[in-house]
């Protein structure tokens, strides 16, 4: 598939209604000229998430005009299947600790490697070259999936297997959630980090009846805790 200057302009990025996907939202929208968006359903504990995408989208849309311009279709990939073969705490109702081979039990196999399949395949149709991820090797539980040479491997493979050029960013990779909160406010200001804040969804319990200074949650899950202490970092310069 040849990339012409309209293909060279858009974007897709995977947005799963939390943090890390809502900022790679905002740094994707100040690049590209269209940029669409992408979900998974796998039957995640944290469902809520998905439902905090329109509101998300919505918010962005009003930050600024260009943004609006920019901001274009949203997508929702079915993978049930997924959930239906993983045996993990994001999949289940069991208790979140450590699993053999010391990854926590929240590590799903396959996710990313299936999620930026299915976006690779969305992307081809739609015309898009870059594709965007939020996954990061800094602050993260060791999720294999989320390494750098994870993503460069899986770009080979995409491009190999897809006669295509794609290019999957990873704006997060190497920054920790306090870098994270502070390239919100690098791309949005204050109104942008506020929005990440109320509306978008990190917590692995799918708690969303208190809100703290850093965003609804449990506040005692690993999601809820790197959030919480990223966004105490960023505060205190």
């Amino acid at each position: 598939m040849s990339a012409t200057q309209a293909d060279l302009d858009k974007a897709l990025v995977l947005f799963s209604g939390g943090q890390d996907s809502a900022t790679c939202l905002a740094w994707a929208l100040e690049r590209y000229a269209h940029v669409e968006t992408l979900g998974f359903d796998y039957g995640q504990r944290h469902v809520v998430e998905l439902a905090c995408r329109a509101t998300l989208r919505d918010r962005f849309a009003a930050l600024k005009p260009e943004w609006a311009q920019r901001l274009g279709e949203d997508h929702t990939i079915d993978l049930s299947a997924l959930g239906a073969v993983s045996d993990t705490a994001l999949t289940r109702d069991v208790e979140i600790a450590m699993a053999e081979g010391g990854l926590p039990n929240t590590f799903v196999p396959g996710r990313n490697l299936m999620f930026l399949t299915f976006a690779a395949a969305l992307a081809y149709r739609r015309g898009i070259k870059h594709i965007v991820t939020g996954v990061c090797e800094t602050d993260y539980s060791g999720y294999p999936d989320c390494r750098d040479d994870t993503i460069k491997a899986l770009q080979v493979a995409l491009n190999l297997g897809m006669e295509s050029r794609f290019v999957l960013h990873t704006p997060l990779m190497w920054i920790d959630k306090a870098r994270t909160w502070r390239l919100a406010e690098d791309l949005g200001g204050t109104p942008l980090v506020e929005t990440i804040v109320e509306h978008s969804h990190s917590c692995y319990m799918g708690t969303r009846d208190t809100l703290h200074p850093w965003g609804y949650g449990c506040g005692a899950c690993p999601a809820c805790e790197l959030r919480a202490k990223g966004f105490a970092a960023h505060a205190a310069g």
